[in-house]
């Protein structure tokens, strides 16, 4: 990796953390609709993957399935979440956001966005679409990566290695 490579890494490295953290401290701080924040992610996964698995939501929090599932039963008693058997295959259990579920979502969504909208406030234009551009230029890389390590664990799972 040569050091423009390594820089950048660097950055991303140093600096999603902490904004991952500052998101965390703000939602805790708000108490925005009593969600954690992994439940936050929880509904926004189901809002973005209406009729997602246990497994595709616990993959992308980075829980373990028996953590998944006590997240995934405390949303539902609380009737955000609905649970059902899938219709094509009786074995899976499909996730989709009850209207009280979206509504909350939206509401939390809404409330950390005008926070970071507080925060850049103080940017130049030029700095914010340097920010925008930045998120663009980085986002189809990683959803690539992702898609390619889902495809490799995949292989992995269908020939037993």
């Amino acid at each position: 990796m040569d050091a423009s490579n390594q820089t950048c890494a660097q950055a991303i490295l140093e600096t999603v953390p902490v904004i991952i953290q500052a998101i965390r401290v703000e939602m805790r701080l708000e108490r925005m609709h009593d969600l954690s924040v992994p439940q936050f992610r929880t509904l926004a996964y189901i809002a973005r993957h209406p009729g997602c698995s246990l497994s595709d939501v616990a993959e992308f929090i980075g829980l373990t399935l028996p953590s998944m599932s006590v997240l995934i039963n405390g949303l539902v008693e609380q009737g955000l979440v609905l649970r059902q058997t899938s219709l094509i295959d009786r074995r899976r259990v499909t996730l989709t956001l009850t209207e009280a579920g979206s509504e909350v979502y939206q509401r939390a969504r809404q409330g950390t966005l005008a926070w970071l909208q507080r925060l850049l406030e103080p940017l130049s234009e030029e700095e914010r679409q340097t920010i925008v551009r930045a998120m663009e230029l980085l986002k189809p890389i990683f959803v690539a990566e992702m898609i390619h390590q889902k495809s490799k664990q995949l292989v992995e799972e269908s020939t037993g290695t």
